[in-house]
């Protein structure tokens, strides 16, 4: 297939592929909790601070690996009491968590609300449409064992430039506000009709939104399609609470969240350290 002009003048090729171009990171796992306070309350005090101690044993080595760790939140409102979030390299290793997780005795008494399985994703669309103009201009067709391996080595090469980026710690910040959010497919609402060069400029725009609160939040997006019911995660970490009340509400007047975005519940934490975890279990 020869490239073709399109409206702005540059070439493209009819068949590319829809999706950009992703580089993925850590696995994610959040785990929401409820207190179960009536059996808790009803436990003698030094039952409840064994539990508590060994939970905190467990927690403790679990925040403090090199690799992909684990942090606990203390859940603000009536979704739940404990929030806790793990970065692993592989879904195995998110199961070892949740599995040690359940094996605590406090377990029996943490009724789970929710929980959220993701993986860490950057999607690359400059780089994509790029890749795209380049290899129209060269006639090298879709999907293609030459075109495959430009796809390839741009990886690479993306993934070389922006690797903290996928596996990052934790940020150690006082407070956090987690929602999963959809992009829409309804009527003339559908972003997955969208050519790519529009939706290469929603989120750059999109983009543009965020980084006038860099500095004062930091963002980890993650991917869920086909992991979880929602489509993507957002994790903000930030000192001060009220920068996600004003992040959020300004992206609602961003086109790309106007008119494509769908939001799922919110949930947000105030980090502890495994040592606090009695201030998430006071009854």
């Amino acid at each position: 297939m020869k490239a073709v002009d399109s409206p702005s003048g540059s070439k493209t090729l009819a068949d590319v592929p829809a999706a950009p171009l992703t580089l993925e990171g850590f696995g994610i796992l959040h785990q929401m909790f409820r207190l179960r306070r009536q059996p808790w309350r009803a436990m003698p005090e030094p039952q409840r601070r064994q539990m508590v101690e060994d939970a905190v044993k467990t927690f403790t080595a679990m925040a403090s690996r090199e690799d992909g760790e684990s942090a606990l939140f203390a859940e603000l409102g009536h979704k739940g009491d404990l929030l806790v979030i793990h970065f692993r390299r592989s879904f195995d290793e998110l199961n070892a968590a949740q599995l040690a997780v359940g094996a605590l005795p406090l377990s029996d008494y943490l009724e789970p609300t929710t929980s959220y399985v993701s993986v860490i994703e950057i999607g690359l669309y400059e780089a994509t449409v790029a890749l795209h103009a380049r290899l129209a201009e060269e006639n090298i067709r879709p999907r293609t064992p030459e075109w495959q391996r430009a796809a390839d080595d741009e990886l690479a090469s993306q993934r070389h430039k922006i690797a903290s980026r996928l596996y990052p710690k934790i940020p150690n910040r006082r407070y956090l506000c987690f929602y999963p959010m959809d992009k829409k497919r309804e009527g003339e609402q559908n972003w997955y009709r969208l050519p790519m060069e529009e939706r290469r400029r929603l989120m750059h725009d999109h983009g543009m939104v965020g980084r006038r609160f860099a500095g004062e939040v930091t963002q980890i997006i993650s991917g869920s399609i086909g992991f979880d019911d929602w489509e993507w995660g957002v994790d903000l970490f930030a000192d001060d609470p009220l920068v996600f009340k004003k992040l959020v509400y300004e992206m609602r007047f961003d086109e790309a969240s106007a008119s494509y975005a769908k939001f799922g519940p919110f949930y947000v934490g105030i980090r502890l350290a495994a040592a606090e975890l009695h201030k998430a279990l006071a009854v």
